[in-house]
């Protein structure tokens, strides 16, 4: 790696996929608030486990007692929510184990929120994951990430 390369790769934030899973394009959550990227631009992840990490370091601004969601502000500057599942605060909690605590000083990869998938989907929730930037226009670019996704791989390049 050359010391341009160098340069320009310190002007990257890499923010992580927080389940595994796989990245879809956003337009498949079925919440025009999300789909239409309202809140910010992110992408969808449809998860194949109930694990769900920090995707950055910073601190966890606002977790809600139903672990539905999480909010985090990376140390990078970025606003970052993860909203798990579509209409799940409905659920009240049910479900979900928190393993955080809002006002945490959380590092990339650490267990936030615990999700039975097979109870939120039998319930009758769709179980897609917004990850959304909620402060993209930040930053000067944005790149999305697709396809399949192990826990902190690559969901969402910016670039300052």
């Amino acid at each position: 790696m050359g010391l341009f390369d160098k340069l320009f790769q310190g002007n990257k934030i890499t923010l992580v996929s927080p389940v595994n899973g796989e990245i879809v394009p956003i337009t498949q959550v079925k919440d025009d608030t999300f789909a239409q990227e309202m809140v910010g631009k992110g992408v969808a992840i449809i998860p194949s486990d109930g694990k769900f990490f920090a995707p950055a370091d910073g601190a966890l601004i606002a977790l809600f007692p139903t672990g539905h969601a999480f909010c985090i502000n990376s140390t990078d500057g970025a606003e970052i929510l993860v909203h798990i599942g579509i209409d799940t605060v409905k659920l009240g909690g049910e479900h979900y184990a928190i393993h955080a605590k809002q006002g945490d000083t959380v590092k990339k990869g650490d267990l936030i929120v615990e999700v039975d998938l097979e109870g939120v989907k039998n319930a009758g929730y769709d179980i897609i994951t917004p990850m959304i930037v909620s402060n993209h226009s930040k930053f000067s670019g944005f790149e999305k990430k697709s396809g399949k996704v192990a826990v902190g791989d690559a969901a969402i390049v910016l670039s300052k």
